[in-house]
């Protein structure tokens, strides 16, 4: 909840007695005048949106966050009231998408200055896929069964023709809030928040029995609860905050079984068993402080101490009841990790040109997960190796420095450099430090005409690299994870803007990054990316505006890899290109009774994997994604308090993925897929809404 501070009403309050003042002696007739830039109107006011819109064709993926994955027509349905009072009393009432799965609802209201409180729900509906079908009966539940005769050992001779069923792989994520903000006399405010979020459908998963595989859809039934409470104090000099957060995670289902869709004779295991989402929870109290040492120097602290839990029962090893598995060293995971995460700002205004910061942070992840050793189960149907749980725990410090410096005209310099040292347990690299050196500088160097500049130098150093002597298996000893590995990073990014005239302005910019992993004999071994782009403005009357846009990036990187456990004998390059077009266009046909707008975005993308062996094998097929979409819309006042607004929506999307494309439940002899392809549609939505202000 937002309120107007006290300083500013008694601004603006001051303001307007200055100016009564002033003309008190005038004898103008004030009774009709009206504040258009009153913070306030006073009473009620609102508006009403009432509408019907039409979907031309049905789309889980249009349909994704937008509410609009089904055919035919829905309800367009919305509006606000607000009251404000002259008592300070204040309120308001919105409401968005009541037809749709996206609808909304808040309750704002409270005492300006003094009390403000909040109430708000809304729905976001996740749709991912078109065309899923499984043989599975129980969807939507825990246990998944299979018709009678089923089991088979391939695809190609299961009765799927006879048995696939079409379902949906989404959900619903619905949220409620709750929240007030207090102002007590003084210097002191509190702050309490809550919140509601469930999320309500299915999500893919899979599950394997030794060489064969089934995709399948798991239920999802979560809730998750959050708590804030927060006292502030803003005095003068000091301000302090001290607060509590808390998260609470369920999940109504446990575990996920499966039948087993093939037979494999003695090696059969009927049923598998998979865990899902487990409870937990996460409670953190945090503090800041702040201080004004004088008008230059202001310094500031925060830090937050929380606590990570997660003690939910373990499932069974395995339903194979053919195993002799030992007995759980456990009954849950007893899973316990510590966080801290504290930083310290101090910022001196030297003088009315240079500005130094200072920045030192540290975050820490304890893990206090207790250690032992398990029986693992391959696939319900082997005993594996022991097994012992490796609690992963870091800290990282970081110190950044800076000047802000603005020189003579319109010259304006920052330099600075950042610090970063990362320690690890449980990791191939222990310890690795990165150092940053950054500069950006902008400057007007003619009246039409603005340049701005940044450059980046970057080199991380890592401890020694040694393989982890628990993996199973063995790691190759030449490789090197990317994220642990020695890099140097290069960055520029440059950006200039003319304004040929009042009405006409254009600029371009250009973004290059350079990754290099120079001790890299096995993984990644170098990346780069470009990016080039252009915006033009132009206002071609009173009447009418346009926007252009365009920007084009792609991405290269480069790994190697062995086959043989050795030196590389295969490398892969990776091509990655994006482009998009933009096009947004504002008329008035007559001036405060119609306007029409239409808004043009075009965007492609292309992905290409070129691969180097030593055997001859095909390479694999370029994946692209385009989306097109137009939307035109006219509003229409009829008078003061009714207006019309058509909208006219046009959508093409079209995608190749070779790891989908023509990958139908039987193709792979010993995986049931879900037979997803990729998304493609075109659709058209029409709608017509009136609003009416009151």
């Amino acid at each position: 909840m937002r309120t107007s501070s006290p300083w500013l009403l008694l601004g603006t309050v001051g303001a307007l007695s200055s100016a009564a003042a002033l003309n008190a002696g005038a004898a103008e007739d004030t009774s009709r005048w009206q504040c258009k830039l009153c913070p306030f109107e006073q009473g009620v006011s609102g508006s009403v949106e009432v509408g019907a819109g039409n979907v031309s064709d049905r789309s889980a993926r249009f349909g994704d966050t937008s509410g609009l994955q089904r055919k035919g027509a829905y309800l367009a349905v919305g509006g606000s009231i607000h009251y404000h009072g002259d008592d300070g009393l204040h309120g308001s009432l919105t409401a968005a998408d009541l037809g749709l799965d996206t609808r909304s609802l808040s309750l704002n209201g409270g005492i300006e200055g003094r009390l403000g409180v909040r109430l708000a729900y809304d729905e976001l509906p996740r749709h991912f896929s078109d065309g899923a079908a499984t043989p599975f009966l129980g969807v939507g539940g825990d246990v998944l069964t299979l018709p009678p005769g089923f089991a088979s050992a391939t695809t190609a001779e299961m009765p799927l023709a006879s048995t696939l069923q079409a379902v949906g792989v989404g959900y619903k994520r619905s949220r409620l809030d709750l929240g007030a903000t207090w102002l007590a006399s003084g210097d002191f405010s509190l702050r309490v928040g809550a919140r509601h979020m469930v999320r309500d459908g299915t999500q893919r998963t899979s599950g394997a029995f030794f060489v064969t595989a089934a995709q399948l859809v798991a239920p999802l039934d979560q809730s998750t609860d959050e708590l804030e409470a927060t006292v502030i104090y803003s005095g003068r000099q000091f301000q302090a905050s001290l607060g509590y957060q808390a998260s609470t995670f369920r999940n109504a289902q446990s575990a996920l079984t499966w039948s087993n869709p093939y037979t494999l004779g003695a090696l059969t295991a009927e049923r598998g068993q998979l865990a899902l989402a487990p409870d937990n929870q996460f409670h953190q109290l945090q503090a800041t402080l702040a201080y004004q040492f004088s008008p230059q120097v202001r310094a500031s602290a925060d830090i937050a101490s929380g606590r990570m839990t997660q003690d939910a029962s373990f499932l069974a090893s395995t339903l194979n009841t053919g195993l002799a598995v030992p007995g759980l060293p456990a009954s849950s995971l007893q899973g316990r990790v510590d966080t801290l995460n504290a930083s310290v700002r101090l910022t001196a205004a030297v003088s009315d040109k240079l500005r130094l910061n200072a920045t030192l942070s540290r975050d820490e992840r304890d893990n206090q997960t207790p250690t032992a050793t398990y029986q693992t189960v391959s696939t319900d149907m082997f005993l594996g190796p022991l097994r012992t749980n490796r609690p992963y725990s870091f800290t990282q410090d970081r110190v950044k420095l800076n000047a802000d410096y603005r020189g003579p005209g319109s010259l304006k310099l920052v330099v600075g450099a950042e610090h970063h040292t990362l320690e690890r347990s449980q990791q191939e690299v222990s310890l690795t430090r990165e150092t940053t050196a950054f500069a950006r500088a902008s400057a007007q160097p003619v009246e039409n005409f603005t340049l701005a500049l940044k450059l980046a130098h970057g080199q991380r150093d890592p401890s020694a690299y040694a393989p982890l002597a628990w993996v199973d298996p063995a790691e190759n000893p030449l490789l090197r994870k990317y994220s642990m590995a020695k890099r140097v990073r290069q960055t520029t990014g440059v950006r200039a803007d003319f304004a040929l005239s009042e009405t006409f302005s254009f600029g371009l910019d250009f973004d290059y990054a350079d990754d290099n992993y120079p001790l890299s004999t096995i993984g990644l071994s170098d990346a780069r990316t470009i990016g080039i782009g252009a915006d033009i403005s132009w206002a071609i009357s009173e009447q009418t505006q346009l926007l252009l846009f365009a920007r084009g990036d792609q991405i290269r990187s480069r790994q190697t890899g062995s086959q043989a456990f050795g030196v590389p004998d295969w490398w892969a390059l990776n091509r990655d290109a994006t482009s998009v077009f933009g096009l947004s266009l504002r008329h008035a046909v007559i001036k405060d009774r119609l306007d029409i707008g239409a808004d043009l975005t075009a965007s492609h993308s292309r992905s290409e994997i070129e691969l180097d062996t030593a055997a001859a094998s095909p390479p694999f097929p370029n994946g692209r994604t385009r989306l097109d979409r137009f939307k035109l819309f006219a509003t229409y006042r009829l008078n003061e308090v009714i207006s019309l607004t058509g909208s006219f929506w046009h959508e093409r999307y079209d995608s190749r993925d070779w790891s989908l494309d023509g990958v139908l439940p039987a193709t792979i002899p010993n995986v049931l897929t879900l037979g997803e392809q990729p998304a493609r549609y075109k659709i058209d939505v029409v709608s017509l809404v009136m609003r009416y202000r009151f």
